[in-house]
């Protein structure tokens, strides 16, 4: 398998203190490079030291990093960034192997009408999630977005053929669109508005694109994880109307809405000709 380096990448930062939240210790697996800009250094190569966890793989999370800065006069300085830590996603890996849950998890994947000649993306999932879409479909490109370096790592380590990015939906580089897939796994932790996710999103859909945005545990759940964790969940799921509304504003249509106690789907098509 090759280095995770190769496919995982991170988006640039303005300081070396960017990142504080809780996190998890790691034993040495794999070290991720990036080149960054920071001000008054010049260019910095950034390495990060992604390992095994512990048996609390995101409460915790804790890597280890160096940076070192070349200046504009050749001279050379070490900027040792001591933790790396992030949120805790670890609500979003429901421990639940009944029947009918994978068959919610079944359903939203089948909302996207994968096909071998898609390029998909997922935003703000859980491992089990993609572990499914890998093993249930084909697909030309698999690209995951996500906040966590962790989950990344993890992914990386599974499936060397899924491209990760480590950032927010709406910045998304262009070099992997256009997508005709796109599954927004947990919308609520998503700090932008609904139409300014759209509004990126329409920029990087192919006509007849699918958007499904799911939580196969429904609206009361999500709101019982905005009280656990509001500094994760900033967001409730749409109602129809706001949905539909906003949708129809960046050429998007809703061709399907399932708002239930226990599960909430979706589906969204991009209506090119609209734009």
């Amino acid at each position: 398998m090759s280095s995770i380096s190769s496919s995982l990448f991170f988006p640039a930062f303005t300081s070396p203190l960017h990142i504080s939240r809780q996190c998890l210790r790691l034993q040495p697996t794999h070290s991720c490079y990036r080149r960054y800009a920071f001000h008054n250094h010049g260019n910095i190569t950034l390495s990060i030291h992604l390992q095994s966890a512990s048996p609390h793989p995101y409460s915790n999370l804790q890597s280890g990093c160096s940076a070192i800065a070349s200046s504009n006069d050749g001279t050379i300085s070490m900027i040792n960034i001591e933790d790396v830590m992030e949120k805790d996603w670890s609500f979003l890996e429901y421990l639940d192997s009944s029947e009918e849950h994978k068959q919610k998890i079944d359903k939203i994947i089948s909302a996207g009408e994968i096909t071998e000649n898609s390029k998909v993306l997922i935003a703000i999932s859980s491992n089990e999630f993609v572990d499914r879409v890998v093993d249930s479909s084909n697909f030309e490109q698999l690209l995951v977005v996500h906040d966590s370096i962790f989950m990344l790592a993890c992914i990386k380590e599974k499936y060397d053929m899924v491209k990760c990015w480590q950032g927010e939906l709406i910045y998304v580089p262009e070099k992997w669109a256009p997508f005709d897939v796109v599954f927004i796994y947990f919308l609520p932790a998503l700090p932008f508005e609904l139409c300014q996710i759209l509004e990126a999103l329409r920029k990087r859909c192919l006509p007849g694109a699918r958007v499904v945005i799911s939580h196969p545990q429904g609206r009361q759940v999500v709101e019982e994880q905005q009280k656990k964790y509001p500094d994760v969940v900033v967001s409730n799921l749409p109602e129809k109307m706001l949905l539909q509304n906003v949708a129809a504003d960046h050429s998007f249509e809703l061709v399907k809405f399932v708002d239930e106690p226990d599960f909430y789907l979706a589906i969204l098509k991009f209506e090119a000709e609209r734009a």
